[in-house]
């Protein structure tokens, strides 16, 4: 599969996952929330570690810079 993941796309989401466990390690979020919110971040943490997101290729979109055509 063609990568459609840039940078900083990548980054957001490892963040944004990272941000959810340290809610739930803290007991800030919980219950069905939590799991909801915990699956998701799953998710995001392992499409920014093969830089593709399904829903991208689905719809379309890619935030990964194209190379100039030579």
């Amino acid at each position: 599969m063609k990568k459609n993941m840039g940078n900083l796309d990548r980054v957001a989401r490892i963040i944004l996952a990272l941000v959810v466990v340290g809610l739930y390690m803290t007991d800030v979020i919980n219950g069905t929330v939590a799991i909801v919110l915990l699956v998701f971040s799953a998710v995001f943490f392992l499409t920014s570690m093969v830089s593709i997101c399904p829903l991208y290729s689905i719809v379309g979109i890619s935030t990964c810079k194209t190379k100039p055509a030579k």
